[in-house]
């Protein structure tokens, strides 16, 4: 499956690109930060063999608008979340989230009031503390990061992102990572996105996991620095029918390091009754 995003959605808060695949009961995939859906492309593919599959760029990333002001904040992608899923039609889809998306996911459920017909967490940003200790650094400066030579931004965002697989990317992969952060706009928008982080937002719900009324799959790799495995343990006792699984040899980007136990922990999860 190639990847690209054909359709467009207007937000409030920018250009929204997003594609459907295949045919069948409907599977929508959230990326993390700093990726975009093109981290799920190969498991997409497998998944639109029986289901149709909704692919999305959050606005900030990817390929959807990036621009200066622009509110990329949790609050924000949430909002955004809860009116493309009214602008698809969608009635309880299965969502498929990793990284940052699984924070609005779950703030789409518990708080906009969403109803999915299941939910797979894979190293989700869910509870406090958030983040590896560059992202930390770099949210409480910002404006210092964002003044950087492009060269110098290149190489960060690069050794950045690489840190991400425990086995390490192939070179075409991380240049495909890399790439929308590398423009003038793309410079701001990836520096904007970490500053806007702020752990409020998860806050605000970590005490209403336990209200998730359908099944939960949360999956960890074990080998994740940017999130720590224990972050799996904890989120799995919150919502206490999670069920929990370890994905070995897995970094935090799973989706490239492990993407046929990721699928087969999807399809499972579609499976169960």
């Amino acid at each position: 499956m190639d990847h690209v995003l054909p359709e467009r959605y207007e937000s409030p808060h920018g250009t929204v690109r997003w594609a459907c695949h295949g045919q069948g009961s409907p599977v929508v995939l959230l990326h993390g930060t700093p990726f975009s859906s093109y981290v799920w492309r190969d498991i997409a593919a497998a998944l639109s063999t029986r289901h149709s599959v909704y692919l999305w760029d959050m606005p900030g990333y990817g390929s959807s608008a990036k621009y200066d002001g622009q509110d990329v904040s949790l609050a924000a992608q949430q909002s955004v979340f809860t009116a493309l899923l009214s602008h698809w039609g969608l009635d309880r889809p299965a969502v498929i989230a990793h990284d940052f998306g699984g924070a609005v996911a779950l703030r789409t459920a518990l708080l906009d009031g969403v109803r999915y017909d299941r939910l797979a967490l894979f190293d989700a940003v869910s509870l406090r503390p958030w983040g590896s200790e560059f992202f930390r650094l770099v949210n409480q400066h910002a404006k210092v990061f964002a003044a950087l030579p492009p060269h110098l931004h290149e190489a960060l965002v690069r050794s950045y992102i690489a840190t991400a697989s425990h086995p390490g990317l192939r070179t075409d992969v991380l240049d495909a990572l890399v790439a929308p952060w590398l423009s003038d706009e793309g410079r701001s928008a990836f520096y904007r996105q970490i500053a806007q982080a702020d752990e409020r937002y998860t806050a605000e719900v970590e005490d209403r996991y336990h209200e998730l009324a359908f099944p939960v799959l949360v999956a960890w790799g074990r080998e994740d620095t940017w999130l720590s495995p224990d972050h799996a343990v904890r989120l799995a006792e919150h919502i206490p029918h999670a069920v929990l699984r370890w994905i070995d040899q897995a970094g935090h980007l799973v989706q490239e390091d492990a993407p046929a136990r990721v699928t087969g922990l999807i399809s499972d999860l579609l499976a169960r009754e």
